[in-house]
């Protein structure tokens, strides 16, 4: 049984290293189009789901994720230019956000998946201070146009919930959702984990 990553985020991956597992990363092609007034923890989890079954098979455990920011009940996917991500940031600085991630894991054509909130309050930010984050280029692969575990945590003062989370996956999910499917982290250790 191989274990697989369905995303192509290099934070989910690196997580997974961290977590001392043997996987392989395929992204899933999957349309991320929001359906019309699909809640935003319907919404990830749909796609999450998706994501896992489009590289799941009977020897292969897959793990789906996606992420979702909102602030004033309006979703924020993933900026497309540079002025759409200042103008997020504009909107989510100073102020209390969530963020949305629903994670699937599927073996197969069955899947199993959570959903997990984090609230994220982000400092006051000055237009200079906008522009010379989304100068860097982090902004622009990211929902709601920041990282946390990158220069966008310059400018959060404090989350309620997990941090995984805003990353992208909440990997204190992955041991029950793995249980489900008749595994758990162990089967997939890496020889050279510690």
């Amino acid at each position: 049984m191989r274990l697989v990553l369905a995303s192509g985020s290099s934070r989910r991956a690196d997580l997974m290293s961290r977590l001392g597992v043997e996987f392989s990363i395929e992204p899933a092609d999957v349309d991320e189009g929001r359906r019309p007034n699909e809640p935003a923890a319907t919404y990830v989890e749909r796609l999450a789901r998706e994501k896992s079954l489009a590289v799941s098979d009977p020897e292969t455990v897959a793990i789906g994720a996606d992420t979702a920011v909102v602030h004033g009940g309006q979703i924020m996917g993933k900026p497309a230019h540079p002025q759409e991500a200042r103008t997020m940031l504009e909107r989510l600085q100073g102020d209390v956000h969530e963020v949305f991630t629903g994670v699937a894991v599927s073996r197969g054509d069955e899947v199993w998946s959570l959903v997990d909130v984090t609230e994220v309050e982000m400092l006051p930010m000055t237009e200079e201070e906008i522009a010379d984050y989304v100068t860097t280029g982090e902004p622009m692969d990211k929902a709601g146009a920041y990282a946390l575990q990158g220069r966008g945590g310059l400018h959060v003062s404090a989350i309620r919930g997990s941090p995984f989370t805003v990353i992208g996956l909440p990997i204190h999910l992955l041991p029950r959702l793995l249980a489900q499917c008749g595994a758990d982290l162990a089967h997939f250790n890496r020889a050279d984990a510690v």
